[in-house]
């Protein structure tokens, strides 16, 4: 849940920015470029905390291989994709990046709620809420790419 209301507020605080004067905010693709980045650093750093990580490895299905280097792999995606959609002219290609990254993750978060698995020692979203939020994180990064 934090990621989505980091991506939320963000949205919300520099959108308000926008309004306010700040050239480069004032539209709301680089509000929400700015608040979708935010959604993917909130959940990207957290691969390299090592509950986290002991968490996330978990919740890797098992028919992949090797979890702790998905993880960091996943992880690095994540916040390079956040990077990239600060810069306008890599924005695109990182919001489609990230969709795709998006997709390929959810079998994982659908594992964790399903085995009831815990991150950072709380239990996994349940699987209808985190459909619904995977929906919004999906439509959001999309319209990134617009």
């Amino acid at each position: 849940m934090i990621p989505f209301l980091a991506m939320v507020i963000g949205f919300a605080v520099l959108r308000l920015a926008g309004l306010a004067g700040v050239d480069a905010l004032d539209a709301w693709q680089p509000a929400l470029r700015g608040g979708v980045a935010l959604l993917f650093v909130t959940g990207g750093v957290p691969h390299f905390l090592p509950s986290w990580r002991r968490d996330m490895a978990a919740m890797v299905p098992p028919s992949l291989p090797r979890p702790e280097l998905l993880v960091t792999l996943t992880g690095v995606l994540e916040l390079a994709g956040a990077a990239g959609l600060l810069i306008p002219p890599l924005a695109p290609y990182a919001a489609i990046g990230l969709a795709v990254l998006l997709l390929a993750l959810f079998p994982a978060n659908v594992h964790a709620a399903r085995q009831h698995l815990t991150l950072g020692g709380r239990p996994a979203t349940p699987l209808p809420l985190r459909t619904v939020l995977q929906v919004a994180f999906l439509a959001a990064t999309v319209a990134c790419a617009l």
